[in-house]
């Protein structure tokens, strides 16, 4: 896709508008969810969103491997590609390599802060990211495992939201 404006703009307004494309991309991501959980409940929004984003993630760790030109496979391969990923930039993911394994932690989850602003309580997100972390990692390398220290229903610490390990 090409946007012809691009080449009029200086980097500041690039990078402006790819804040708002991230902002507006967590907007309809959110009014979705509660539309869709208005209209047809809870449980129906939780499944149908887990489906939504295992898809999307799949897509969209094939097209960061084609469009960043990813070689490498394992750990190394998906710390790399998950870093592109547009839900790490909006969610602020803290993606650590360590020995053996890729550590990823949520400190900060908008969607989850804001349900609770509104009194509305935590969702249950960990089957969404599941399948999300599952789809993206697969592409990257079908040997990769995906666990769930911790993550909505679960139990967490204030701090945290959630946090995953990656290994071989």
């Amino acid at each position: 896709m090409a946007i012809p404006s691009l080449d009029l703009m200086d980097q500041e307004q690039k990078n402006a508008l790819l804040e708002l494309v991230l902002w507006h991309y967590k907007v309809i991501d959110g009014f979705w969810f509660l539309h869709v959980s208005d209209a047809f409940g809870q449980s129906s929004a939780e499944s149908v969103v887990e489906k939504v984003w295992e898809d999307a993630a799949r897509l969209a760790s094939r097209e960061i491997v084609k469009r960043f030109d990813i070689k490498e496979k394992g750990l190394a391969g998906f710390a790399r590609a998950i870093a592109f990923f547009p839900m790490a930039a909006l969610v602020g993911y803290d993606i650590s390599p360590e020995d053996g394994a890729v550590t990823i932690s949520v400190p900060h989850c908008s969607a989850q802060e804001a349900r609770l602003k509104h009194g509305l309580g935590e969702f249950k997100c960990k089957d969404m990211h599941r399948r999300l972390f599952e789809a993206f990692a697969k592409e990257i390398d079908p040997a990769i495992r995906t666990e769930c220290l911790f993550a909505p229903p679960d139990p967490h610490p204030a701090d945290m939201f959630c946090k995953w390990r990656f290994t071989i």
